[in-house]
């Protein structure tokens, strides 16, 4: 015969079972995302401004613009922010691509990294150009 505890264990593991399969189902059957129907472009762009998205993050950006390089303590003196939310903000930027890190000793040195600055400019070089030459409203 079945403890008390096996049986409310047993109820448990159905639970979490029944939220695996809705959360499949949201995911594989009624798509959340739908990023497979934009190109790798559009994607990348998308996932750099939501990452542009915060403005602690575009604090941190132009902190290591006029600092060139250094390190989440310096970050953290800079910006009215705890240490752990400055390292979630560098993790996002960081994964991204905005900003790049190396490791020095016991810390990352982070900075900008020039590549996606540069599919930033291209992107938004086209549309000014689009917008200049076209006659809307």
């Amino acid at each position: 015969m079945f403890s008390p505890y096996a049986i409310y264990y047993k109820n448990i593991l159905q639970s979490k079972l029944y939220i695996v399969i809705l959360r499949y189902i949201i995911t594989e059957i009624m798509g959340a995302t739908k990023t497979e129907h934009f190109t790798d472009k559009q994607n990348q762009i998308a996932t750099i401004a939501k990452a542009l998205g915060h403005p602690a993050r575009i604090a941190i950006i132009e902190y290591l613009m006029k600092v060139n390089e250094c390190i989440c303590g310096d970050i953290v003196n800079e910006l009215p922010l705890a240490q752990p939310t400055v390292s979630q903000h560098l993790k996002e930027l960081k994964n991204a691509g905005i900003i790049k890190g190396n490791i020095s000793g016991n810390a990352i040195c982070y900075c900008i990294d020039e590549k996606t600055i540069e599919i930033l400019n291209t992107y938004f070089t086209a549309i000014v150009q689009t917008v200049t030459k076209s006659k809307c409203c």
